[in-house]
């Protein structure tokens, strides 16, 4: 079980070059995980933004969000909500599900191929670490290619751990560096949202 504080946007449509690049570039890191692709399954629950259910691989994750904690702002290009969110993991060991809940359940198949970037935060400073680093204290960002029924879409997500009373501050920390040298559209508060909302939108 894991306590997070996330920050996300989505938008329909192919991932813009001048932003794939930008997240590419050295200057916001030496440390960007290889392009990966899979296929996640979620469980559609009409009208409910708070909960989430994911068949990952062999895996099932649940979250559930604790509190929204309202509009953020880094400079006059980013706005979005932030959102406080549990996670529960049951891992490749646990029972599968079986395949009466999979054929009985609003199950919506979304194609992904994600890039990731990791920062430490210590005393309000960042340091770029690699994806696999045991750290206590940080945020993660993505950038993700999604595909749902066909269509394509893209996000840009922060995800904050680490203590409860620093997960606000390591969101901001993160997010608001990276902001700086963002070069594309405009974020807003109206396309800020998680994947439960997401969902029941498209």
């Amino acid at each position: 079980m894991r306590a997070s504080v996330e920050l996300r946007w989505f938008y329909n449509g192919t991932l813009p070059k001048a932003i794939a690049q930008w997240f590419g570039q050295d200057s916001l890191g030496g440390y960007l995980s290889p392009l990966e692709e899979r296929e996640d399954l979620y469980l559609l629950i009409p009208n409910c933004d708070y909960l989430r259910l994911k068949l990952r691989q062999k895996g099932l994750e649940v979250k559930w969000r604790q509190a929204e904690l309202g509009t953020i702002r880094f400079g006059n290009r980013w706005e979005g909500k932030a959102e406080k969110w549990m996670k529960w993991v049951c891992a490749e060991t646990a029972a599968p599900v079986s395949a009466d809940i999979l054929a009985s359940g609003m199950w919506v198949a979304v194609q992904k191929k994600r890039s990731q970037r990791l920062y430490q935060v210590l005393d309000g400073s960042l340091t770029a670490v690699p994806l696999e680093a045991p750290i206590p204290q940080g945020c993660s960002a993505e950038i993700c290619q999604l595909s749902i029924n066909g269509n394509p879409w893209w996000s840009l997500a922060f995800e904050a751990f680490g203590h409860d009373s620093y997960l606000m501050e390591n969101l901001q920390v993160v997010a608001g560096w990276i902001s700086k040298s963002y070069p594309g559209q405009k974020l807003t508060g109206e396309d800020s949202f998680a994947y439960p909302q997401w969902l029941n939108r498209v």
